[in-house]
């Protein structure tokens, strides 16, 4: 006989904090604004044509604004990007959201969508779906601008802090 548990929201965010994902930022801009977030609920979701996906919190209504704006960059970090995450991610209590962007340098490559210059990968995409699930919503990008940096450590999250690996 199998034997079931209750599930609370805080028993599974601490095993969930024992997964270990890559860190990234995703970035968007345009008519509604600049935003940024760092995030590790990332994957790919199909190479020809080329699409990934996010997940971002609902529940947050500054996350409107990649809706609004029809893009994303993902933006793939390595370890020395530990503070610019901190940053992006208000971790520094740091209120004005182009003021977080200073910790990076960054660029446009085909959207928009402000890309890392130094950044693992970047991929730029277009908006072409979304899927609300739960408390999340889960954006699905067409690539349309790559770049591939340098080769590096990558940065982690694993058990509430970043780490590399």
């Amino acid at each position: 006989m199998l034997k079931k548990n209750d599930i609370g929201p805080q028993a599974y965010r601490d095993a969930m904090a024992q997964f270990a994902g890559h860190v990234h930022i995703v970035t968007t801009d345009g008519p509604a604004g600049l935003r940024g977030a760092t995030v590790t609920a990332t994957c790919s979701v199909s190479d020809t044509p080329p699409i990934v996906l996010v997940c971002l919190n609902r529940e947050n209504p500054k996350n409107e604004i990649y809706l609004a704006n029809g893009n994303f960059a993902l933006n793939t970090l390595g370890e020395q990007h530990r503070a610019l995450a901190a940053s992006i991610s208000g971790q520094t209590g740091i209120a004005d959201m182009a003021e977080r962007f200073r910790a990076g340098k960054w660029d446009r490559i085909a959207t928009g969508a402000p890309t890392l210059e130094d950044a693992v990968a970047v991929f730029d995409c277009e908006l072409i779906d979304t899927k609300d699930v739960a408390t999340h919503r889960v954006l699905f990008g067409r690539v349309v601008g790559l770049r591939i940096g340098e080769a590096q450590r990558p940065l982690i999250y694993h058990d509430r802090r970043y780490d590399v690996l």
